[in-house]
C-alpha cells in the first residue's frame, strides 16, 4: 500500500471506533474494533488506546510508523448505532471489503436517521410510568408519572441542542422533573385521593438515569480499563448526584414557600 492508502485505512478505523464511543460502546469493544480494521488491511504492531473523551492509534507499516489522535464527545446512547457498526466491522473482515466501499458504509451508518422525537418522548414517559408502577404506585400515578416523563425528556431533548454542560443539564432536568411532578400531584390531588409524590418523582426520573454508563464503567473497569472505567463512573456518580440535587433544591424550596411538608 502507498502512504495515502495507509492513512485512509487509519481513518476508517478511527471512524468506526469514534461512532462506537461517542454512541455509548465498550472501550474494549472500541479497541477491538479498531485493532481488526487495520490488522485486516495489513498493518502491523497496531496500538489502540481508547478513553472516554478520545481515542489514540498508531501503527507500523513498511517500517514506517502512523498515529491519529481523535477528541471525543458523548452524543447519546444508541445501541442500533452501535449494532450497526459491528455488523459493519464482521463484514469488512468477512467480505474483505475494499477501503473506498468501506468509508461509504460507514457514512451511510452515520448519516442513518433517529427514532423520531415523537416516538423518544413515548418511549421516556411509558418507562417513566412502568417503573411508578414498579416501584408501587397506582395507575393514576402512572398517567401523572407518564405525563412528566414525557415533559422531562422534552426539556432534556432541547436542552441538548445547547453548549452547556452534563452536570447543569442534568441538575435541570431533575429541578424540571420536581417541579412538574409537583403542579401535576397537586392539580389532580384535589380531584383523586391516595396520590402518592414519591413513587411519581423516582419513576420519571428514571428515563435521565445513566444505566447503561454505570454498565460500562463496571465492565471496563472488570477488563482492566481503569482509567475509562473510572472516568465513566465518576461521570456517572455525578449526573446521580445533578439529578438528586436538582430534586432537593425544589423540594425544599416548596417546603420553605408553602411550609409543612408535602
Amino acid at each position: 500500500m502507498e502512504k495515502s492508502e495507509v492513512k485512509r485505512v487509519l481513518k476508517l478505523a478511527l471512524n468506526a471506533g469514534k461512532m462506537l464511543l461517542e454512541y455509548g460502546a465498550e472501550t474494549y469493544r472500541v479497541e477491538e474494533t479498531i485493532n481488526s480494521i487495520c490488522i485486516n488491511k495489513g498493518l502491523h504492531q497496531v496500538q489502540s488506546f481508547v478513553v472516554p473523551t478520545g481515542i489514540f492509534l498508531n501503527v507500523e507499516y513498511d517500517d514506517e510508523y502512523y498515529s491519529l489522535i481523535h477528541r471525543t464527545t458523548v452524543k447519546r446512547i444508541d445501541l442500533e448505532i452501535i449494532s450497526m457498526v459491528n455488523d459493519f466491522s464482521r463484514k469488512l473482515l468477512k467480505d474483505n471489503m475494499s477501503i473506498e466501499d468501506g468509508e461509504k458504509e460507514l457514512e451511510k451508518i452515520e448519516n442513518a436517521p433517529v427514532f423520531s422525537l415523537s416516538l423518544r418522548l413515548m418511549a421516556g414517559g411509558m418507562a417513566g410510568g412502568f417503573f411508578t408502577l414498579l416501584f408501587g404506585g397506582n395507575v393514576v400515578e402512572f398517567l401523572i408519572a407518564f405525563i412528566n416523563s414525557i415533559l422531562v425528556v422534552l426539556f432534556t431533548t432541547m436542552a441538548s441542542q445547547y453548549k452547556i454542560s452534563f452536570f447543569l443539564k442534568n441538575l435541570l432536568g431533575g429541578m424540571v422533573n420536581m417541579a412538574f411532578a409537583l403542579v401535576l400531584v397537586k392539580s389532580i390531588g384535589n380531584m383523586v385521593i391516595d396520590i402518592q409524590i414519591d413513587s411519581v418523582i423516582i419513576g420519571s426520573l428514571m428515563p435521565l438515569v445513566p444505566g447503561v454508563a454505570i454498565v460500562n464503567a463496571i465492565r471496563d473497569i472488570i477488563s482492566g480499563d481503569f482509567v475509562s472505567g473510572t472516568s465513566r463512573l465518576t461521570e456517572a456518580v455525578l449526573i446521580a448526584v445533578a439529578l438528586a440535587l436538582g430534586v432537593g433544591t425544589v423540594l425544599q424550596g416548596y417546603i420553605f414557600i408553602v411550609g409543612g411538608s408535602l
